[in-house]
This record gives C-alpha cells, structure tokens and sequence, in this order.
C-alpha cells in the first residue's frame, strides 16, 4: 500500500492542465481570474478520469477481502483439560474458540491503493468544487466578460439573464423530481434527499448531452482518421471549408467594421466635457488601434448651445457589447482562416508529394525546426512517414477505433443485464480481477474513460451550431471560449465516469447487485433510488439511443438535412459542394500567390542587405524604409512554433475585392532604373549611386516653388 502512485497521478494531471491551458490560451493577455479558474475545471475535471481507475482497483481489492472473510472455515478447539494453578489439580473446561483458519492465498493489495478515508474526502472536493464552478461561477464569468454594461452590478445583472436558460432547465429538472419525491407519501424530504435530488438533475442533464455527443463521435472520430490517409478527400474537404469560411469571414469584417463606424460616430457625437464622456474612452480600449489613432484626441470640448443629439447610457451599453462581440468574432474567424489555410498548404504538399521521384519532402514554404530534431527526422525520412507508412498508420488506428466503438455501443445497450455478463467491457474488467490484475484494470480504464471523452468533445467543436466557440492552438484561443470548455468539462465529466462504473458492472443499483462494495466516487456522488423513474428508467434505457444516433451520423443525415434547409454542407459530388470546392482551390490559390511575393520581396530584401548594406549607411536607412506592416508580421511569425509562415490578413482585405484589386509587377526596362543585380530592377531613389547621378543632371534648383 502506498500514496505514491495517487501522489503521481495528481501533480502529473496538475502539469497536463497547465500545458494545455498555456498551449491553448494567452496568459499574458487574458484576466487572471479567467487562467485561476479555467485551470481548476480543467484540473478537477482530468483528476476525475486519471484517479478513477485508482479508486476501482481499490474497490476491486476490497471485494476480494470481503468475499475471502465470508467463506473462511471456522475451527472449534475440542474440550481440553485444563490444570489450575492454585492446588495443582486438573479440571476438565470445555471452550469452543472461534478461530479464522489462516488462507493461504491472501488478496494482493494493489500497488495504488491508499487508506479508505483519503479518496472519500479528495473526491468531496473535486466533485463539489466541479459543480460549483460549471453551474454557478463559470456561466456567470463568461457572461460577465461579454456584458456591456460599464459597472460591476451591471454585468452581474446582465450575466445573470443570459443565464437564465441554463439555471430554467437546471431548475426544471430539480422542481420536477422534488414534486415527484413531495407527493410519495414513504419518503420525508431531509437534507441528504435535497442532495441526491440535486445530484440527479446534473447528471440527467448531463447524461441526456452526453448520449447526444457520443452518439456522434462514435462515429465520426473513426471515420475522420479513416479519411485522414486519403489526401485527395480531405484536401476537397479542406476547400469546401475555407469557401464557406471565406464568406463568414468577410461578414465578420463588414459587421466590425460597421460597428466600428458606429463608435466613430457616438465619438464625435459625445465630447470630452460630457458625462458619458468616459464610457466612450472604454469602448475605444476595446477597439482596434487603427481606429484609436483616427479618433482625434484633441480638447474638442462640446458646445451645449448647439442641439446635438447624444447616444443615451444604455445605447451606450449595447454598442459596448456589440464592440465586445464583433471584435472577438472578427479574431475567431481570422484564426480559423489562418489554421484551415496552413492545413491546406500542407496536404497540398502531401500530393505534390507522393508522387516525388527523390523521395526527399518539400515544403512550399519554410519550416522552422529544432536543430537537434531536424538532424534525425530529414526530408528522406519525413516523405517515408508521411507519404507510406503514416496513411497506413491512420487506417489500422481507425480500424481499431472502429472496434472499441462498437464495444461501447454494444456495452451502453446491454450493461444493465448481469446474467449473463453482456457488457464487453465488464467481461475484460472481470477477467483481469479474476487475476488481480489491478495494472490491467486501472490501464484499461483510463483508456476506455478517455475515449468517450475525446468522442464527446470531439463532436462540441465539430457540430455547427456550437461552432459559436472555437479551440485554437499557439494561445489564439479567447477567454470565452476557455471557459465554456472548463464549465463543459465539468458539466459532462461525472455523468460519464458513472455511465463508465455502470459499463464495468462496479454500481450496484444499475446491476441491481446487493453484495457488492461500491467505490468511494459512487458513495460519494449517491444513489438516485429517491427517484426511481430515473434510476431505473431514463440512466439505463436513454444510452439505448446512442444506437440511432450512431446510424443517423454513418449515413449523414443530419448534413442531408441541413443541406436541403438551405445550410451549405460537404455532400459528395452535388453541384452545390463542388462549386464550394472549386471556390476554396482559387481561395487557396490566391493565398499562395501573396504569401510566395511577400516571400520574394523578403529574400530581395536580405540579398540587398547582405551585398551593399555595409558599404554605405544610406541604404540600410533606405531598405529600413521598405518594411511593411505585412512583411513585419511575416518575419515575427517565422519563429513561431507552428514551424511555418503565419498569414496575416487584414480586416479590411476582403477575399472577392482581392481578386480585382490584384496587380501585375509593373516593367521597368523601358525606365532609366538600374538593374538589381538580384534579378529585379532598384529605383534610383534607392541605388547607392543615385546621388551622384543627380548631381550630374542639369535641372531647377530646389526649393523654387516654396513659397507658392
């Protein structure tokens, strides 16, 4: 018996939530109170998948100690004779000692397990803290950081109303099972029933999310890696993807750039000695700086003799809030834009590839690696991974998940009947402690817990209708959406642990089993026989529609549908998608062709610093001169640990206006320039001779029309 392992498990669980909170989020940018407590659902949420295995292979070891106490033979010690000590005499008692004959294969203790009292009080807790902050605290910050109102009691109050469709069901579940268990006249409504009953709304509503998710990503999650070794599909798919992107994207920037307008205007409407002067200086910090510096700052002060009429607070309030979302939408799409136009480029790539002669990899553009990694994985051994053996790779990992999700099915239908043991998952578990294979258990276990966490998240970010929010690497993920995937962890996490006890036959009143030690999460979170219409209805026969969910999602329903409402959906060879598909090559054609001149313009640049940018100062101040915004973010991009070229793209560059807007290099052999000798043509307003070729020149003299 040692802590060790529990002691492992949570500093690891600490460390994994830290690095996908820095990976995903902006430390340095984001609230503190957002990172605070972000990290906690995160981390609660995790230690709940990594410690309950722990916790099953301590039940597991406590069963055994139980069932070996109760079939122990009992030995009786025959009448002896017995010589007392005062006289010496011998005098015949009879005593029958009840002994314990000592077994001779004792239960091995797991190396993991730890006192009884310890995982009760850690899940205590973790679980109520969990609760605490994705009913209560989470929704409310992120409402709150959305809220456009300009004090404190504002935004609670704001927050509290966005709210309010999560707390009605929330409620309404609550109100009906405590009616349910009022009218019975057998039961007295006491502390501990208020607790069951509030445990039993968050799981039903949990449960009834978390049916619909894997209902889904059982599926699709197969399916995806499947697709992922056909480079062809997935590179239309990607097309399809960046045309929708494209038209949301510039309706982002058309709606923020009218919201912006709006501010200009309450701006200059609303002047420095007014009221709600400051209000206007809160809503310009959330504003870009491009309009920052356009609004004059000066002492324009307002003259109240002239009738102007002034936005009220509350207009005022709700063009804060319109500021808030325009600006973080506007952000979502860019990145989106940005990460489907890299992963674009790179299956490119992968077909320009495959049919490579040399078998050595090329990138279309650079790739910033580590010296040490670049030594070991070369262009030789990256074609082999990722044009042979990595396709082969995806298609034996989607089989195998293929495999584990029909186990899952299977088991979700037909965990409820315990003899015969139908559940596959609670015949392996069997098997194993049989065995006291408690490394076995605990192993598979986290497996089995973390894929049907990745099928259930999976589907929240791949389903439209939530695409409200977005999970972006390299910290492009906004506050908003970190908190939403905290509170959903939290949220969805218990009911699955308890749908997984019940998978493995470890909760005795799904299997009805009387004899059996629970585990410490079980007595803890409580049993829900106070009512038992969700006891033994809805938490063992709804998994069942996991089935039809599962069929719905292999055959696309759900996308047919949206796309003969009108909602643009990847459907094989309709007219429709292929248009979309030929839309996002040109897309991405376009993309290419900018990203490849800027990639000119920057090696021109350094060829031209590297041959004259010691001889004379002049042209270092003038290739100085030359740096654009882009080219900035390009060169501060090239580090990045993405390994590629950022793409940056302004909001005001709108992809159809880019098509028309585009120019050709303009010719200048026919103009008196010098050659570059970098292949192009160097004006002379730039060459390091241009001065004395002016002085050369007979011409006006400077500065004779000064004073016109």
């Amino acid at each position: 018996m040692s802590a060790g392992p529990l002691v492992i498990e949570i500093v690891l669980t600490c460390f994994l939530a830290a690095f996908l909170l820095h990976r995903y989020g902006d430390l340095r940018k984001q609230h503190v109170l957002v990172t605070l407590f972000t990290f906690i659902a995160w981390y609660f949420s995790f230690m709940i998948i990594f410690i309950l295995p722990l916790d099953v292979s301590s039940t597991f070891y406590n069963q055994c100690v139980e069932e070996k106490a109760k079939h122990v033979p009992v030995t009786t010690i025959a009448p002896s004779n017995v010589t007392s000590s005062k006289n010496g005499t011998t005098t015949k008692s009879i005593s029958h000692l009840s002994l314990r004959s000592i077994n001779d294969h004792p239960c091995p203790i797991p190396v993991s397990h730890v006192p009884d009292s310890v995982l009760p009080t850690l899940w205590k807790i973790v679980y109520w803290t969990s609760q605490f902050l994705t009913w209560l605290l989470l929704p409310m910050m992120q409402s709150y950081s959305r809220a456009g109102d300009f004090t404190v009691a504002g935004k609670m109050k704001s927050a509290f109303f966005e709210n309010l469709l999560y707390y009605g069901t929330y409620f309404l579940i609550f109100g009906v099972c405590l009616i349910y268990v009022a009218a019975r006249p057998d039961l007295n409504i006491d502390a501990e029933k208020l607790k069951v009953i509030g445990v039993t709304a968050s799981n039903t509503w949990g449960l009834f999310l978390l049916v619909l998710l894997l209902g889904y990503g059982l599926v699709e999650i197969p399916r995806y890696v499947w697709n992922n070794a056909k480079h062809s599909y997935m590179l239309s798919r990607t097309y399809f993807k960046i045309a929708k992107q494209s038209t949301e994207k510039t309706e982002a920037e058309e709606n923020l750039e009218d919201v912006l307008e709006e501010v200009k205007q309450a701006s200059e409407k609303i002047r420095y000695n007014h009221s709600l002067r400051k209000h206007v200086e809160t809503i310009l910090e959330k504003c870009p700086e491009s309009l920052k510096s356009s609004v004059s700052r000066t002492e324009d002060y307002e003259d109240y003799n002239k009738s102007i009429e002034t936005p009220s607070e509350k207009a005022l309030v709700k063009l804060h809030r319109n500021v808030i979302y325009a600006v973080q939408t506007n952000k979502r799409h860019q990145t989106q834009w940005s990460m489907m136009m890299q992963k674009a480029f790179e299956l490119e790539d992968r077909i320009l590839n495959d049919m490579s002669i040399d078998k050595n990899y090329k990138h279309s553009f650079p790739v910033a690696r580590n010296k040490i990694f670049k030594q070991f994985y070369t262009p030789n051994v990256e074609w082999y991974w990722k044009c042979l053996f990595e396709p082969w790779v995806c298609r034996v990992l989607a089989i195998l998940l293929t495999i584990v999700s029909f186990m899952v099915v299977w088991s979700e239908c037909l965990f409820f009947i315990q003899d015969p043991v139908l559940s596959i998952f609670a015949v392996f578990i069997n098997l194993a402690k049989e065995s006291y294979d408690y490394v076995y258990i605990e192993f598979a276990s986290i497996l089995t817990i973390a894929y049907l966490c990745t099928c259930a998240y999976y589907s929240v970010f791949q389903i439209k209708i939530l695409n409200y929010y977005y999970i972006a690497p390299h910290h492009q993920t906004n506050e908003y959406s970190l908190i939403f995937t905290g509170m959903l962890l939290c949220r969805l996490t218990p009911p699955m642990c308890l749908n997984f006890l019940g998978l493995i036959h470890l909760d005795s009143h799904v299997t009805h089993s009387e004899n059996k030690i629970e585990t410490a999460y079980t007595k803890i979170m409580g049993h829900m026989d106070v009512i038992p219409i969700i006891s033994d209805g809805f938490n063992i026969y709804f998994p069942i529609m996991i089935v039809l969910l599962c069929i719905c999602t292999y055959f696309s329903l759900g996308s047919r549908i949206l796309h003969f409402l009108g909602i643009n959906q990847f459907i094989g060879d309709d007219d429709l998608t292929t248009e979309l598909v030929d839309e996002g090559k040109e897309l991405v054609k376009r993309e290419r062709r900018r990203l490849d001149r800027i990639a000119d313009s920057e090696a021109r640049r350094r060829e031209w610093n590297t041959r004259f940018g010691e001889n004379t100062s002049s042209t270092g101040r003038n290739t100085r001169t030359m740096d654009s915004p882009e080219d900035i973010k390009i060169r501060s991009g090239s580090s990045a640990s993405q390994g590629s070229y950022t793409m940056p793209h302004a909001p005001s560059t709108y992809d159809k206006s880019e098509l028309l807007n585009e120019a050709e290099p303009i010719d200048y052999s026919d103009s008196p320039a010098t050659a570059n000798p970098v292949g192009g043509y160097q004006s002379q307003a730039h060459h390091p001779r241009a001065k004395s070729y002016r002085s050369n020149q007979r011409g006006p003299p400077r500065g004779i029309f000064d004073d016109v």
